[in-house]
């Protein structure tokens, strides 16, 4: 496939659509399950524990796949939002969830929205994925609208 260039607003409003709705889902068990556990809630808590970094790279993989295909000229190679995803992403598929350098991006961690340096683990809880998927958004409207 082409780059892309562009998105429409409408198609940008859907992914983020999908993406809260995703939240949303996550949220709502979350909520019916602590508000279900009595005896067993320390267990529950440590199953939640255990699942919402593998729910929330999985979202940042998701989110990844809705805009894989835009131009790299436009997302430029400053370490922007755009950026940090292409990253996470590249390192969760290809360095076992440890955080990778790429040499076409001139990444500082201190800049980033989640901080991550190179060869930290990426576990992302919700609070990240919300703030980083929130900078997402916004650049990509920013750039590519």
């Amino acid at each position: 496939m082409l780059c892309v260039n562009n998105y429409t607003q409408k198609y940008i409003d859907e992914c983020r659509s999908r993406v809260a709705a995703q939240v949303s889902a996550y949220q709502s068990l979350v909520a019916t399950a602590r508000n279900q556990a009595v005896a067993g809630r320390p267990l529950l808590d440590a199953a939640i524990e255990a699942f919402e970094p593998h729910f929330f790279n999985n979202m940042v993989l998701a989110l990844e796949c809705y805009f894989v295909h835009r131009a790299r000229a436009i997302e430029k190679k400053d370490g922007n939002p755009l950026n940090e995803v292409r990253m996470l992403c590249n390192s969760m598929l290809n360095n076992h969830n440890r955080v990778c350098a790429d040499k076409t991006i001139k990444f500082d961690p201190a800049k980033s929205v989640l901080k991550h340096r190179i060869g930290d683990e990426i576990k992302l809880n919700e609070a990240d994925f919300i703030r980083l998927s929130s900078a997402f958004f916004t650049e990509i409207e920013s750039k590519y609208l």
